[in-house]
């Protein structure tokens, strides 16, 4: 989908951001700079939870009387519901804060246009392996501070599922609760398994923590950034062939999905919206 120009809007995308790893803020720049090369709007900025800009500090970078704000999480939750909002001072999906109109977006991961995003990484990190063999597992972190953290990747899975991709099974797992990532092989009953990251970012999760919950590494390693070359595939571990991608956020098509909500948005919240 694509959206009309809007040269007198700013887009504003919202990422965690991270103290610890230097690669986690890579894809929202990436995916920034993606649009802002589209000339679609004004001014395209990012702003973060845990780095700088700060979300506070972002009501300062921009010039526009209107802005999208387009959350760059996975799901629904603890940050796009009650975080964002209470630093932006969000109140609902339109809101006038110090004389400039916000457009309260969803998060990318909800979109449906994810499925084909996370199907295109499953058959790049392992060409030529029949589906019908293999198990796809999507993984994210899980946490209980909100229930909807996991619904997006439940709710893929069962998109993919049954979507006709031809898998044997399309499983969700998590680092933080059951079913657990650590329990891959016996969660899967092909000799073929393709885990995909639902994170925006190869951060400490998808590159570090993961893997060794996969078995892949025997510890936590460096960043992805302080590597030489990414992982190779495939990994021969208790009895299985398994192929680990990176995060799926660190796909450039991600920008298309910002574009998606921002359309989606346009259609449900704003009846006429406003000319270019």
């Amino acid at each position: 989908m694509s959206i009309a120009p809007k040269p007198h809007c700013a887009l504003l995308i919202v990422g965690h951001g991270s103290t610890e790893n230097p690669d986690s803020s890579t894809p929202y720049f990436e995916h920034a700079e993606e649009i802002r090369s589209r000339g679609l709007f004004s001014e395209v900025h990012c702003c973060f939870w845990k780095e700088e800009p700060s979300m506070r500090e972002a009501l300062y970078l921009i010039d526009s009387a209107e802005v999208y704000v387009v959350p760059d999480f996975i799901s629904e939750g603890y940050f796009t519901q009650d975080v964002i909002p209470r630093e932006l001072q969000l109140t609902g999906p339109t809101t006038e804060v110090r004389g400039k109109t916000f457009h309260y977006c969803l998060p990318v991961g909800v979109h449906r246009s994810m499925t084909d995003l996370i199907l295109k990484r499953a058959k790049e990190v392992a060409p030529g392996i029949s589906p019908a063999e293999t198990t796809l597992i999507i993984t994210g972190h899980g946490t209980g501070l909100n229930q909807n953290s996991t619904k997006a990747i439940r709710d893929q899975a069962e998109l993919i599922a049954q979507s006709g991709a031809g898998y044997a099974a399309v499983l969700d797992a998590y680092m933080e609760e059951q079913p657990f990532i650590a329990e891959w092989a016996e969660m899967a009953s092909t000799p073929n398994v393709v885990v995909v990251p639902f994170f925006i970012s190869d951060g400490l999760h998808s590159y570090q923590d993961i893997p060794v919950l996969l078995g892949i590494e025997a510890e936590v390693g460096a960043a992805l950034s302080q590597t030489a070359v990414f992982r190779q595939n495939p990994h021969h571990l208790r009895g299985k062939t398994l192929f680990y991608s990176s995060a799926i956020g660190t796909e450039r098509l991600l920008a298309d999905v910002i574009l998606d909500q921002i359309a989606d948005f346009d259609s449900l919240h704003l009846a006429h919206p406003l000319p270019a």
